[in-house]
C-alpha cells in the first residue's frame, strides 16, 4: 500500500499510521477493565467479526429485526473505532484522555486494531486490566491473497502494482504490514493460553463453518450470553444473518461508502470481496502452496496451533 515500510520492534508497519500510531497508544491509551477489543491480522474477517460484535454486544439497544437497524446504513467500520488510525485524530485523544479509567461500571466500548500484541500498551495486555480480547486468525495462504488484491487496490497510481510473485516473496520473508503473520498470530496464541479470561481466539475458517456455535461462545465469553428465551426466538440466527457477507456486501453503504480512517488512509468500498475459504487455490501454484504450508509449519512448531482441514 506504501512504497516503504517500517520495522518497529520486530514488526513491519506503515510509515504514516501504524508506525506513528503505536508510541501514541502508549502515550494516551489508558484502558478501563469493561474496554473490548477486535484484534486481527489484516483480511482475516475483521468486517465480519466487525458487524457480529457490534450485534452481538448492542442487541439489548437495538431489534436485529428491525428495517432502521444501524447496520443497514452504517458500514461495520463505522460502528467502532480503528483504533491504530483512531488515536491520530486530536479529538479522539481528547477523548481518550478524558476518560474514567477505574470506571469497572462502564458500559464496554469497543475497538479494533490489527496492533500486534507485543506493541499494545501495558495497561491493554496487563492480567489485572481487565480488558478483553476477542482475536480471529486465518489461514495464511488465504491473507496473502486477499491482502495482495486489497494492498494493489489501496496502491498510489504513482507506484506501480506488485505482481503476486513479489507480493508472496515478501510475504514468506515476514515483510508485510503488522506482520510477519506468524509472529502476529503466535503474540495472541499465546497470549490466549496464557491468559484465558481475557482473549478468546478464534479461527476464521470455524467461524464459518459453524457460525452459530462460535457466535454462541463469544457472546458467552464477552459476558453477554444469550438466553434460551433469545435462542427460542431465533435471534443467534437473525444476527448472522444480518452480518453474513452475502447481506452486507449488497447493502448500498457498503458499496458506495469511502471510509476515512485518516487523511493518510482513505479506502473506497474494498472491504467485501469473496469471503471464501479456500479462494487461494484460484491463484497459488502447488509449488507455492506447499512452500507457505511448509513455512507455517515449522513457525507454528511446538505452539499447539495448527490450520486443519477446514481452513484448507
Amino acid at each position: 500500500m506504501t512504497q516503504h515500510l517500517v520495522q518497529y520492534q520486530g514488526f513491519w508497519l506503515s510509515p504514516a499510521c501504524a508506525f506513528k500510531g503505536a508510541p501514541l497508544l502508549h502515550q494516551h491509551f489508558h484502558a478501563r477493565p469493561s474496554d473490548i477489543f477486535l484484534a486481527t491480522f489484516q483480511k482475516s474477517g475483521t468486517t465480519w467479526l466487525r458487524a457480529l460484535m457490534f450485534a452481538t454486544m448492542n442487541r439489548a439497544l437495538h431489534d436485529v429485526s428491525s428495517d432502521q437497524y444501524p447496520l443497514l446504513t452504517t458500514g461495520p467500520h463505522d460502528c467502532f473505532p480503528f483504533l491504530d488510525a483512531y488515536i491520530h485524530q486530536t479529538d479522539s485523544i481528547s477523548h481518550l484522555n478524558s476518560r474514567p479509567i477505574l470506571s469497572h461500571d462502564a458500559s464496554p466500548e469497543l475497538f479494533s486494531t490489527h496492533m500486534p500484541y507485543a506493541l499494545l500498551p501495558k495497561s491493554v495486555t496487563a492480567s489485572s486490566s481487565g480488558c478483553r480480547f476477542v482475536y480471529v486468525c486465518r489461514n495464511p495462504k488465504d491473507v496473502l491473497v486477499s491482502k495482495w488484491i486489497f494492498m494493489n487496490k489501496m496502491r498510489p497510481k504513482q507506484l506501480a502494482p506488485l505482481s503476486l510473485q513479489e507480493a508472496y516473496d515478501l510475504f514468506c520473508q515476514g515483510v508485510s504490514h503488522y506482520g510477519p503473520f506468524w509472529d502476529h498470530v503466535l503474540g495472541y496464541w499465546k497470549a490466549s493460553l496464557e491468559f484465558r479470561d481475557k482473549i478468546f481466539f478464534l479461527k476464521y475458517e470455524d467461524l464459518k463453518k459453524d457460525p452459530f456455535v462460535h457466535l454462541k461462545r463469544f457472546a458467552e465469553f464477552l459476558g453477554q450470553p444469550f438466553s434460551l428465551e433469545e435462542e427460542r426466538k431465533g435471534v443467534v440466527q437473525e444476527i448472522i444473518k444480518l452480518c453474513s457477507f452475502e447481506n452486507l456486501s449488497h447493502l448500498e453503504v457498503n458499496k458506495t461508502k469511502v471510509q476515512w480512517f485518516s487523511s493518510q488512509l482513505v479506502v473506497k468500498n474494498s472491504f467485501f470481496r469473496k469471503g471464501q475459504v479456500g479462494d487461494w487455490k484460484n491463484y497459488f501454484t502447488d509449488e507455492m502452496a506447499r512452500r507457505l504450508d511448509q513455512i507455517t509449519d515449522d513457525k507454528f512448531n511446538a505452539s499447539g496451533l495448527t490450520f486443519g482441514p477446514a481452513a484448507e
